[in-house]
């Protein structure tokens, strides 16, 4: 049986464990303009505002981007950076995933599907926490992860030290979610991203059971359904985190397990559209498949 260490070991095999940002910023300014970076080009003209996308196979090395370099509101894909912040505590002996953190509902934020029913004693384990933050984007989850590390200055500093000098968090939920335009307090770039995924969850930045767990919970992510996972093959193993913000901000970040290929791993941001909540989704899901098609 082909088991999800399996799966990553394999990938870790056939790909360097860490490709640099000045790898991918290479990559990305070598590159000729391509079909696909023309069809995302006509779905952000379709769609209006801006709309940022990677796209590495990470089996040709291949990279494809429009507004891979420019910066966007991260919202809540930060969560998946959070967790993994966690996990490489965990791996240091700084953190268990079985303690509990208790909170009260003075603490509770918009839209905290999982933390709201378990303010006070006993509380909830950071395990918990991890699984809330991730697979429903619950925002006091995340905000209790920030308290347990240093917060967003923690979490920007340990990006740093994996070679990310361009994703920054400088808020808490849900104030980091403002997008305002030409802000650069809670930004990424799509590449930025993208290699952050690749280090986290192809390289050996976490241990090898850390790994598992993160790509266990970005897997079980019950909010990206309608977006780039719509668009990709039955089959295909997917693990991503999704973000919305104002200025009608909508995000989706995934690492992607094509049946009998090498990964691929997506970011795409999307700011400023004209489009509503069921046209942004089927764009993500037309990204999916241009990414599905490379």
């Amino acid at each position: 049986m082909i088991t999800r260490r399996t799966l990553i070991g394999a990938s870790l095999m056939a790909i360097p464990a860490l490709w640099t940002f000045k790898s991918l910023a290479a990559a990305a300014a070598t590159s000729s303009t391509t079909p696909i970076e023309q069809q995302l080009a006509e779905l952000e003209l379709r769609h209006g505002g801006r709309l940022g996308v990677a796209i590495l196979d990470t089996g040709s090395q291949r990279l494809i981007t429009h507004r891979g370099d420019e910066r966007f509101a991260l919202c809540s894909t930060f969560k998946a950076l959070a967790v993994a912040h966690v996990l490489a505590r965990v791996d240091r002996k700084e953190e268990d995933l079985s303690r509990l953190i208790v909170y009260g509902k003075d603490q509770l934020v918009t839209y905290s599907p999982v933390t709201e029913k378990h303010a006070g004693n006993p509380g909830l384990s950071v395990g918990s926490i991890c699984e809330a933050a991730i697979t429903l984007s619950d925002n006091t989850a995340a905000n209790l992860l920030l308290d347990s590390f240093a917060g967003p200055e923690g979490l920007t500093d340990w990006l740093r030290s994996m070679g990310d000098q361009t994703t920054r968090l400088d808020r808490r939920e849900p104030e980091l979610n403002e997008n305002r335009p030409g802000d650069l307090r809670d930004t990424t770039t799509p590449v930025a991203m993208l290699q952050s995924l690749r280090t986290l969850v192809l390289g050996n930045a976490l241990s090898a059971a850390s790994r598992d767990q993160l790509v266990a919970w970005l897997g079980s992510n019950k909010t990206g359904d309608q977006k780039l996972r719509a668009g990709l093959p039955k089959g295909w193993r997917v693990g991503d985190k999704t973000g919305l913000g104002a200025n009608n901000a909508s995000n989706d970040v995934a690492v992607i397990w094509p049946s009998e290929r090498a990964p691929l791993i997506v970011t795409l941001y999307s700011t400023g559209s004209h489009a509503n909540a069921e046209q942004i989704n089927a764009l993500m899901a037309d990204v999916g498949r241009l990414a599905a098609s490379i």
